[in-house]
């Protein structure tokens, strides 16, 4: 892993939240854009080298959704930059980790994806994200 790719937080209201962080770093967000497979619709915003990712549910069974009904608003996952998505995959498969989708998806912000089973990284969803080029 290369480095902390960006904090994924869940929230409610997109809108109130896009504001919000508006006024926290002084500046808009760069990009929304909505990931229908996954329910979301999501919002970037960029703090110096760093990304938070607002993330908004489209539906009740988003797994925005439930984690929002089951925890509230709040960070729902740290996603670190790979080079080798699916090399990173098998990597971390042999050494124990349970990987939720072991074939990579499209996700948001130009990013291949995939998530690593909280159980197995002491209660954190862990997004492994790759450039598409």
């Amino acid at each position: 892993m290369e480095k902390i790719e960006h904090i994924g937080i869940a929230v409610k209201d997109l809108e109130v939240s896009n504001k919000l962080f508006a006024s926290l770093f002084g500046k808009e967000h760069y990009k929304e854009e909505e990931v229908a497979s996954e329910g979301v619709k999501t919002s970037f915003f960029k703090n110096g080298p760093n990304k938070i990712e607002l993330l908004q549910a489209t539906n009740a069974e988003s797994p925005i959704a439930k984690f929002i009904e089951k925890k509230g608003e709040g960070v729902h996952h740290i996603a670190f930059a790979v080079s080798d998505i699916k090399a990173e995959i098998k990597r971390l498969k042999t050494a124990g980790f349970i990987v939720l989708n072991e074939t990579p998806k499209k996700g948001a912000d130009n990013k291949l994806v995939a998530f690593l089973h909280p159980k197995t990284t002491n209660g954190v969803l862990i997004e492994l994200c790759q450039e598409i080029e």
